[in-house]
């Protein structure tokens, strides 16, 4: 098989592109270059596209003795991943750039690009297993529970799937350090990336406000009192405690949190953690990465990469799926996505557009 392997700069991706060779495959190395600021590509940067990353996957592929290129695909992650950053958050929306990287850059333009150039799969060092089910391939959960990344290719596609290989589904990352170590590998020791990549300093904020600019508005509570200022609601998310300095104490003492964004009258609410619980979520934009389920179905939902996967009943009516928890769940934020596991099988995700509480309903 004809394999193109996303080389990151990564132990991972390191470690992932010696066992495709190993087991016989004609390998290609490809690094992708996503960003082009300044601090991005800056050497000693935290995030994955800096110009050490390109380096350290240049001499893993030459000691492996395989081809390596590196594609340019900044101009459509510029547009499709970090424009949609930026609405989202402008629209009061809190949005998870690595899902929208893996549903619109590699497995897609990526993915796009290999197959047209005749090879047969795109491989990244991803944690997660395929598995042939009675339906076909399943993506599952990893056998590594620390290191799973299911979650971030719940936006796979069974299209998708079918041209995707992930080696290190059945490791356990000491398992996979050992073994880049063996293979003399520099970055057996190369501590994982956790940031956005093209935000590797991890100030979110700054980039935020250098991007969109200047907002201020108002803090309020429910009951629309006044309780303070605030320079951009982009810089607030649902259940977030810290950095709100308000200026008037709450009545019971109590913590408050972010519990509304309304970019429009650009306004930050606030309230106690009791309204951060939600039990219902409405997603849209539903992708099947195992066949659709015909009718409510029971399952398990997860809003976060290495969230609580929640029991649920989960339901697709029309173009939007609903979901059901059987408990509430706090600090669940528009622009997430829901991702649908049965048992550790991966059915599909949506982006959560809404939600609500059924005990707020009912009172």
């Amino acid at each position: 098989m004809r394999v193109l392997s996303a080389m990151s700069g990564g132990v991972d991706s390191a470690v992932a592109t010696a066992r495709l060779m190993a087991a016989g495959h004609q390998v290609t190395g490809v690094h992708l270059a996503l960003s082009r600021t300044a601090l991005a590509q800056r050497a000693g940067s935290r995030g994955c596209c800096s110009l050490a990353d390109v380096h350290d996957a240049r001499r893993v592929a030459d000691r492996l003795g395989i081809d390596f290129y590196v594609w340019d695909f900044s101009e459509r992650f510029a547009d499709q991943v970090i424009g949609d950053f930026l609405l989202e958050y402008s629209a009061g929306r809190t949005p998870n750039p690595c899902l929208r990287c893996n549903e619109r850059i590699k497995f897609a333009a990526l993915l796009d690009k290999g197959l047209a150039l005749g090879y047969d799969a795109v491989a990244t060092g991803h944690y997660a297993r395929l598995v042939e089910g009675p339906d076909g391939l399943e993506l599952r959960r990893a056998r590594d529970d620390a290191k799973d990344q299911s979650y971030v290719l719940g936006v796979l596609d069974r299209h998708q799937l079918a041209h995707s290989l992930f080696p290190l589904g059945d490791s356990l990352k000491p398992q996979v350090r050992a073994e880049a170590a063996d293979l003399g590998f520099a970055v057996a020791d190369k501590p994982d990336s956790n940031d956005i990549c093209f935000i590797p300093d991890g100030d979110t904020a700054g980039f935020l406000a250098d991007k969109l600019g200047e907002a201020p508005g108002r803090i309020v509570d429910a009951a629309g009192n006044d309780l303070g200022a605030h320079r951009g609601t982009y810089r607030y998310t649902i259940g977030q405690r810290k950095g709100l300095n308000l200026g008037v104490p709450s009545v019971d003492g109590r913590p408050r949190y972010v519990v509304g964004i309304d970019p429009e009258r650009r306004q930050v609410v606030v309230g106690g953690a009791g309204e951060l619980a939600v039990d219902q979520l409405r997603g849209v934009r539903p992708t099947w990465t195992a066949g659709p389920r015909r009718g409510p179905w029971r399952g398990h939902v997860q809003v976060r990469a290495h969230g609580e996967a929640m029991p649920a009943e989960i339901e697709q009516v029309g173009e939007e799926l609903l979901v059901r928890l059987d408990q509430p769940c706090r600090g669940v934020a528009p622009g997430q996505y829901a991702v649908c596991y049965d048992g550790e099988q991966v059915v599909g995700s949506a982006v959560i557009a809404a939600t609500a509480s059924r005990l707020t309903q009912a009172s």
